[in-house]
């Protein structure tokens, strides 16, 4: 695409800002009037049509103003965002909320679902924290009755996993608490890929345990980050864009199914528009035809190789990005602060 002037590209921000606050076109008329642009009505005028015909913006009526295309607001988040800083006053109270909750990951998370909705005026989406790869921290083997025993996983990052299993013979609770500890000290921080290809001399009690940990463990792999937190929902319904709500259903829908969800997440590393940490995905960037009208802010908190999660937005192309961003930026490090804290007190 034709590369904008540097009055072309003030214009198409002006736009891209005075629609995403008042959802109606925006004319020359009106710019000439509410800002102090040094130009006449003409020459904005013509500069407008000269970003419709570069594909940055479009007129939806003859008489109308303009309103920004996809391409449009591709290239405001790339180029010429700028940065919004969240009232300190706003930063303390946000965070004083969190450290009120102490440890619970699962208040944690509603929290920042529904401050993410409300500050951003979209629909929200929140993952618990959980480890990218599945790690072995300490296992647990608690004999009930008979033949049954309690295996407890603690896998690296806190997650906790239990299960019954039957054994072909009773077996002496001393016996079973010396195969969990030698099993814990010769896999520990291993991945079930690593356990599988570790060749050492086990047991028969040893070698069964460990396939139900592998099991285990690559279950714990092949989740999301278990129960996935929602909030805003009704902010999207209520946008000019979805007044006929078939296409909010379209979008809502990718939050809601699960495994759309999942290709979304796991297909984000291809997306254009990273900004600082925040990947924008506009119209769903020809992959997701439920949100071709809609755009989708994904960040990521946690501790790398330790503990991840994800912070999402969806809603309508016309949103403020900046304000966004910086929301998701500041929850992003905030979360990531209490995961740390949290890691290093389970040590």
């Amino acid at each position: 695409m034709i590369e904008p002037t540097e009055r072309q590209r003030f214009l198409l921000a002006l736009v891209v800002h005075e629609y995403a606050r008042t959802a109606a076109p925006i004319g020359s008329r009106y710019l000439v009037e509410h800002y102090n642009l040094g130009m006449s009505s003409a020459t904005v005028r013509n500069e407008l049509a000269a970003l419709t015909e570069m594909g940055y913006l479009r007129q939806p009526h003859t008489s109308a103003g303009r309103v920004p295309t996809e391409e449009g607001y591709r290239y405001f988040v790339g180029r010429l965002l700028q940065e919004t800083h969240l009232p300190e006053t706003l930063r303390h109270t946000i965070a004083h909320q969190f450290y009120q909750m102490g440890n619970d990951v699962d208040q944690w998370m509603r929290l920042a679902a529904s401050v993410l909705a409300h500050q951003s005026r979209a629909a929200s989406l929140v993952t618990a924290p959980h480890p990218e790869k599945a790690r072995l921290k300490h296992i647990e083997l608690i004999s009930t009755r008979g033949r049954q025993v309690l295996m407890v996983l603690v896998i690296v990052g806190g997650e906790v996993r239990q299960r019954l299993m039957t054994l072909s013979e009773p077996v002496p609770q001393d016996v079973l608490s010396a195969a969990a500890d030698s099993l814990t000290r010769q896999f520990q921080e291993m991945d079930a890929e690593a356990i599988r290809q570790a060749r050492v001399e086990l047991s028969a009690l040893e070698r069964d345990v460990l396939d139900w940990v592998v099991e285990d463990l690559e279950r714990a792999e092949s989740r999301i980050a278990g129960e996935i937190y929602l909030d805003g929902l009704t902010n999207v319904l209520a946008e000019p864009e979805f007044a006929s709500s078939e296409e909010a259903r379209r979008a809502l829908r990718v939050l809601e199914e699960r495994s759309r969800l999942q290709d979304l997440l796991a297909r984000t590393v291809l997306a254009t528009g990273t900004v600082g940490g925040v990947q924008v995905l506009i119209g769903g960037e020809g992959t997701w035809d439920e949100l071709r009208q809609s755009s989708v802010l994904l960040a990521q908190y946690g501790v790398p190789g330790l503990a991840i999660g994800t912070l999402g937005v969806l809603g309508p192309m016309r949103m403020a990005y900046g304000r966004t961003i910086s929301v998701m930026r500041f929850l992003s490090g905030l979360l990531s602060d209490l995961v740390a804290e949290t890691l290093a007190e389970g040590d």
